[in-house]
């Protein structure tokens, strides 16, 4: 089996280890993460196995149960970045099964094979694209300076010697400044799929294949920079042989993708009811096939979904997961329940993980030179404060805490152009004077934040 089938880095980590990395950006939710660590690490023991035995080996599909903006859809993200894996996130309620308007299911595995032929693709330009920005540079350097037409071999000795230096101005960066006309795809046909029926899509990318000539080309100006990315990505589409890249995305699609499945309580209903009840069990039978195995045909050729993973999530406020039809509940064999998050989580969630996001605002902040600094006491009070509104309003978990910062760094964001050069620490007190008068009044925390 191809080695791009293999997932790279998930062989490498054990599942402690993928426990560890998940921990980098996650808080909590133990249980959840040591599950599909397991599911992972097995999909790389699948591969070791004998081969007459890999096909009988099945994936353990994972239904991660709780309460939104607790991290279910952030563990199977970074799950996927791990494993160098075809990730696709759906949603459940944008289904209808067969015979409604609305997006089919097997759009799921059309989407996937994409994911993989952009991931392959993006790997294979990295391996061609010195080649690639040589092919770039020579077209760039024949549109900004014709060549002439030689009439000796001196001139032409003079003519390559010139050459040589402007190559060298590219290179630096010298005639950044200049325009070009350059030779770019003009989709037109974008436009039909913005007017046609979402059950049309398939059918739309098919027709583009079939009939090439459909695809024109236009000439627009752009600066040397913008002109040399085109022209790279050009190159290196002429150097991959996409007839192996679409050979190893299907065969990665197949054995190492992750298909997230969030809202899936939306299409859990009473069995044998009336109305919408029908609907949502209609595309749960429509979705069975996908998720117990089969083959599903798409312009890459044929993709089989029986080695997929599959990672459903639901909040289950309303339905319960016994609420779904037995052969669902039977594709998906491992249950894990997320615990609500808490103000201590809240605290941790501010300030432990890479991409906190006392981070991010610190960073953009930065970009302005404004310097941002958060105490231990106004990290505490933010946390306080999202978790008293989320016991007040609809519990919306760490996703309240965006909400909170937004209004608590409204007023610096937008002065930050004009302070530039100054420090800001960010107190207790400078939580309380610019959020309390919102907290104390119930109804307008409830507009507000």
């Amino acid at each position: 089996m191809s080695e791009l089938v293999r997932p790279n880095c998930a062989g490498a980590l054990t599942p402690r280890a993928i426990v560890e990395e998940l921990d980098r950006y996650i808080v909590g939710q133990r249980a959840a993460k040591r599950a599909v660590a397991i599911a992972l690490r097995n999909r790389w023991r699948r591969l070791q196995v004998p081969e007459h035995l890999r096909d009988e080996i099945a994936p353990k599909n994972i239904i991660m149960i709780g309460p939104t903006g607790v991290g279910k859809t952030e563990i199977a993200r970074r799950l996927a970045k791990l494993s160098a894996a075809p990730f696709l996130k759906v949603e459940a309620s944008k289904f209808t099964e067969v015979g409604y308007v609305g997006r089919d299911v097997d759009s799921i595995v059309r989407d996937l094979a994409e994911v993989a032929i952009k991931l392959v693709k993006d790997e294979e330009q990295i391996k061609v694209k010195a080649r690639a920005r040589e092919g770039a540079d020579e077209r760039l350097l024949d549109l900004l300076f014709p060549p002439a037409r030689p009439s000796d071999a001196r001139a032409e000795d003079s003519t390559s010697g010139t050459r040589e230096r402007l190559r060298a101005l590219l290179r630096e960066g010298k005639l950044d400044d200049r325009e070009v006309e350059v030779e770019t795809a003009d989709d037109t046909t974008a436009m039909m799929n913005v007017f046609s029926g979402q059950g049309l899509e398939e059918m739309m990318v098919n027709l583009r294949d079939m009939m090439p000539g459909m695809r024109k080309t236009k000439k627009r100006r752009a600066k040397v920079p913008e002109a040399l990315s085109i022209l790279v990505d050009q190159e290196a589409g002429k150097l991959i042989d996409m007839d192996k890249v679409v050979r190893e995305a299907v065969l990665r699609a197949e054995n190492a993708g992750i298909v997230f499945i969030d809202e899936i309580d939306k299409v859990a209903g009473g069995r044998g009811g009336q109305g919408p009840d029908v609907s949502r069990e209609g595309v749960q039978r429509d979705l069975l096939p996908i998720v117990e195995g089969s083959t599903v045909t798409t312009k890459y050729g044929p993709v089989r979904t029986d080695h997929v993973l599959f990672i459903a999530a639901g909040a289950f406020h309303v339905s319960k997961p016994s609420d779904l039809i037995p052969e669902m509940q039977g594709r998906f064999p491992i249950r894990v329940e997320l615990e609500a998050l808490a103000e201590g989580d809240f605290v941790r969630i501010l300030s432990e993980p890479e991409n906190s996001l006392v981070r991010q605002y610190t960073e953009l902040l930065a970009t302005e030179g404004v310097g941002v600094q958060f105490s231990a006491g106004a990290i505490a009070e933010i946390a306080r404060i999202a978790a008293l509104v989320n016991a007040r309003a609809e519990n919306i978990g760490a996703r309240r805490l965006h909400t909170v910062m937004e209004r608590l760094l409204d007023e610096l964001s937008f002065t930050a152009p004009e302070i530039r050069g100054q420090q800001v620490t960010i107190s207790e007190e400078y939580v309380r004077q610019r959020l309390d008068d919102v907290v104390k009044d119930e109804d307008l925390s409830r507009y507000i934040l």
